[in-house]
């Protein structure tokens, strides 16, 4: 419970920290609308919480888009990445071995919660999974200019 009521409690923190980015990149927010690839994300967010999502699955798939995260930033982080030097903040937030044991936490309760699902929790959980790695390629190549 600690871990994920601590994960939950960084996001005020982590909304700070993007509106801080946002006006040192000179974004008006409020002028961002959200692309399609930022929608359909957020819809699955959003169905994530549904009652009838189980437990197993959500946190499943909450470990996945955390963990996304902290590898994709960690390997900015490594000798040779040629990383900008005005991007190496966010590549540290992300990147860091703090946030990294927290994904390893993520993934223990996860994993725990997997060994003892039912088989249709467990193709619910893949599913899950797959679908953040698809949300994640979408926003990945959003962020790159493609559609």
């Amino acid at each position: 419970m600690e871990v994920l009521l601590g994960g939950m409690a960084s996001l005020n923190d982590e909304i700070s920290w993007f509106k801080k980015e946002a006006s040192k990149w000179s974004i008006l927010l409020s002028s961002v609308a959200p692309q399609k690839a930022n929608q359909d994300y957020c819809r699955f967010l959003e169905s994530m919480i549904s009652p009838e999502v189980n437990y197993t699955v959500a946190v499943t798939a909450f470990w996945a888009i955390e963990a996304v995260y902290q590898e994709s930033f960690s390997l900015c982080l490594g000798s040779g990445s040629k990383t900008p030097i005005e991007l190496l903040e966010t590549c540290q937030r992300w990147g860091n071995d703090g946030f990294g044991q927290y994904c390893v936490s993520l993934r223990n309760i996860a994993n725990k919660n997997l060994a003892k699902a039912p088989a249709d929790v467990l193709k619910k959980a893949e599913e899950a999974l797959l679908r953040v790695l698809e949300l994640e390629v979408g926003f990945w190549n959003m962020s790159h200019g493609e559609m």
